[in-house]
């Protein structure tokens, strides 16, 4: 239980730390803390950490996503061994510590190969991945958790049991789970299921102070609007940071094709504690994912672009909402505003992946908000629309 002070009043009664409401069995009451605001004066400010800064945050969950083939299982293969060796992943710093790699994907064989790949690239001999631990279990059943029979309250399973004693043994900094299809028994379009089974993994990440990657393939509809999400939006909505590993497509004349089947792009799509929109350019060489050169870009310059973006996307949202067309915050709405706008003239060349940069610095600066649509509240829609200083929507 916590030490900090418990606040009191007439209707809840307090016992060592248990609260019930009054006319609760003593069998139904349940242990929680709670923790005055006022408590906090006084005490530092805990310093956010993170496992690749402004792309994976320690101390929670974060999901990367991938079609089959893109590499998603060789760049975190890369973190887990950049963790565990002092080397830097993608050209990024990463924190140090064991890992352990939980994989129901690929068989021993195929690890053995990445690793000696990915070791020697990074100049690391094998003899200095004595924190790197392998749970090779493709062809096994690999569940975690699965929902009870007739419910759809989780289940954790021996495997998961098993699991956190390794976490609790070896103390990883990094723990990777690949993949989704493989460990979670429930149904992915399942909310309230989705939400606990993040909500088990993040409670390893809190318990142990480790960090966790899971691994996900991306829905269909999740690749054809390009968040690379999978399931319904609890996935997302779940975890602190999610990442899209995709290839690099190119659209001509109707036709899609893939200029170089070498180059990848790494997208941060979610980030509660940074900025999204980010891409890292990376190419496949040798068995290994590098990240290309990127152009220098002065500060000045590049907050020059994003407050031209920003200003763009506002001018848009003024002419629309004057013509009475309504755009939508929602990716898979068909009036989704950052595709909507960048068809249009004045947009000036920026693309929907710029727009949305832009939605989102706007909603977190509170320019725009999300409102409901006129009419009947049964066809009401969500739409974007401006902050006005009355809260209301004109």
């Amino acid at each position: 239980m916590s030490d900090l002070p418990f606040s009191s009043s007439d209707n809840f009664s307090f016992d060592a730390g248990t609260w019930r409401s009054p006319g609760t069995s003593h069998s139904q009451k349940r242990f929680i803390d709670l923790v005055r605001a006022s408590a906090f004066d006084g005490m530092e400010v805990p310093v956010r950490r993170w496992h690749v800064r402004e792309l994976i945050p320690a101390g929670t969950v974060t999901i990367v996503n991938g079609d089959g083939g893109t590499g998603k299982s060789l760049l975190i293969t890369q973190l887990a061994l950049a963790t565990t060796s002092n080397t830097p992943w993608i050209s990024r710093e990463v924190a140090q510590g064991p890992c352990i790699y939980l994989s129901a994907e690929d068989d021993l064989d195929e690890l053995h190969r990445r690793i000696v790949a990915i070791a020697e690239s990074a100049g690391v001999p094998l003899t200095r991945l004595d924190d790197l631990h392998i749970v090779p279990l493709a062809g096994e059943d690999a569940l975690l958790a699965a929902p009870k029979p007739g419910s759809n309250v989780l289940t954790t399973t021996l495997l998961f049991e098993s699991i956190e004693e390794a976490i609790k043994e070896e103390q990883p900094a990094l723990v990777v789970l690949d993949t989704l299809a493989d460990l979670f028994g429930g149904e992915e379009n399942q909310r309230s299921q989705a939400r606990q089974f993040v909500g088990l993994l993040r409670g390893w990440a809190i318990k142990h102070h480790t960090t966790i990657v899971l691994l996900a393939h991306p829905s269909l509809s999740g690749m054809a609007n390009g968040s690379g999400s999978s399931g319904n939006t609890a996935w997302n909505n779940s975890v602190r940071s999610r990442l899209y590993l995709e290839r690099v497509i190119t659209k001509d004349d109707n036709k899609v094709f893939e200029p170089d089947p070498d180059a990848r792009v790494l997208r941060t799509v979610k980030a509660n504690y940074g900025r999204v929109g980010g891409e890292i350019a990376l190419r496949w060489v040798d068995g290994v994912l590098e990240a290309k050169a990127q152009p220098a870009i002065s500060s000045l310059a590049q907050m020059s672009a994003e407050n031209r973006a920003d200003q763009i996307f506002l001018s848009l949202l003024a002419r629309f909402e004057a013509e009475g067309r309504r755009v939508s915050p929602t990716p898979a709405a068909p009036t989704y505003a950052p595709s909507y706008f960048a068809k249009h003239a004045g947009a000036e060349g920026i693309t929907k992946r710029g727009l949305e940069a832009a939605m989102n610095r706007l909603f977190t600066a509170g320019k725009i908000r999300v409102a409901k649509s006129p009419g009947p509240p049964s066809k009401q829609t969500d739409i974007v629309v401006f902050s006005r200083g009355d809260g209301q929507h004109d």
